[in-house]
């Protein structure tokens, strides 16, 4: 495991729709400094780390991302890698982990996240197969420094491959050879079940486990009694709206709530 502060608080930077999506309408300037400015509060608030994420580039494929949408990840990431100062992440949804390499690689990225790295889910998008042999050889020649956080059980899927939580998270971490877990509740804003995270902290006890989604400061405590730490990103936005900037002083209150 890597030396990460315990609690790892991570923020999400969810993009607005970059160029090619169907929902696109800023010019990269604005994406640049609405991406900037989430990393500044982040950052000011006292995360510890966040993700850039192509979140308003829904609907998503499958598995391959544009290569239009890959440049422009990696020209965002590169912004806020030199304005946060603090560990970057890239997610190249809805499951593209050489794009994400690739962007972390040109960007100076420290780590990607990886919705399926292992085994195969059912989503939105159909079926998404992970690939990890394939983003574990590639990363030894392109960036062997990034670290893989994988989730398991992804949100918005149903893991057809190994349904049960404790050995998908085995799988993940010794055969997928991921860096950090990532458990989430079924879809984004919906809380990771205790009992669940509990279980793969039982099985892989050597791995940074991170609750991925609807952690909120009610229930930040609990959570940290089984987690390293949580992944955030709805309950920093007015009304949970992710298409909004994120408000400094709900990134401050959580913040707070979770050093309590």
């Amino acid at each position: 495991m890597s030396q990460w502060p315990k609690p790892s608080l991570i923020g999400m930077c969810h993009l607005p729709p970059l160029p090619g999506s169907p929902r696109h309408a800023l010019t990269m300037g604005r994406i640049i400094k609405h991406a900037v400015t989430d990393a500044k509060a982040l950052r000011e608030a006292g995360f510890c780390a966040l993700i850039v994420e192509n979140f308003g580039d829904s609907p998503f494929s499958a598995a391959r991302i544009e290569p239009w949408t890959t440049a422009a990840l990696a020209i965002v990431v590169a912004a806020v890698k030199s304005a946060a100062d603090m560990p970057v992440g890239v997610n190249a949804l809805r499951n593209d982990a050489l794009a994400a390499l690739g962007v972390a690689a040109a960007a100076e990225a420290d780590f990607i996240r990886v919705n399926v790295l292992v085994g195969v889910s059912a989503t939105d998008q159909g079926f998404v197969e992970g690939r990890a042999a394939e983003l574990l050889r590639a990363r030894a020649h392109v960036a062997p420094s990034v670290e893989v956080f994988a989730d398991v059980h992804v949100k918005h899927a149903v893991c057809i491959s190994q349904p049960d939580v404790a050995l998908a998270a085995e799988e993940t971490a010794y055969r997928g050879q991921a860096d950090a877990l990532i458990v989430s509740g079924a879809t984004t804003g919906r809380p990771a079940d205790l009992s669940e995270l509990r279980r793969v902290r039982a099985v892989v006890p050597d791995r940074l486990l991170l609750a991925g989604s609807g952690v909120t400061p009610k229930t930040v405590a609990g959570i940290l009694q089984v987690a390293d730490g949580a992944i955030v990103g709805s309950c920093l936005k007015p009304g949970g709206n992710t298409d909004l900037p994120i408000d400094p002083r709900l990134a401050e209150a959580f913040i707070k709530a979770a050093r309590q």
